[in-house]
């Protein structure tokens, strides 16, 4: 399984980018996708994940209402939409792929990981 992020960059505070991950190798629907991020210095949190439907989503707290994740199954590709960015949203953002998973939240219940994308804010 490969995972390959794309869509970071550099922006302003309260602007807005969207990731992409495209997964390969693997039976897409299968799979419980989630998003991550690791700030220099800070241990890698979760930022949102959904389920192998994409009926069932989760957004940590400190995202909630501000980042949406979702999923095209057609095109193996999950997508984290992120608006109203802080200086605090700034870090390297990873997808990773649960195999039959319900979108667990434990970073160690994801068995396949992307390289990541940097994602900077400035103020």
């Amino acid at each position: 399984v490969q995972l390959v992020e794309s869509g970071g960059g550099l922006v302003q505070a309260g602007g807005s980018l969207r990731l992409s991950c495209v997964a390969s190798g693997c039976t897409f629907g299968n799979y419980a996708l989630g998003w991550f991020r690791q700030a220099p210095g800070k241990e890698r949190e979760v930022v949102g994940t959904i389920s192998w439907s994409g009926d069932s989503t989760y957004a940590a707290d400190s995202v909630k209402g501000r980042f949406t994740i979702s999923r095209d199954n057609a095109k193996n590709t999950v997508f984290l939409q992120m608006n109203r960015l802080t200086p605090e949203d700034s870090a390297v953002y990873y997808c990773a792929a649960q195999p039959f998973g319900d979108g667990s939240t434990r970073i160690g219940s994801y068995a396949y990981w992307g390289q990541g994308t940097q994602v900077t804010v400035s103020s």
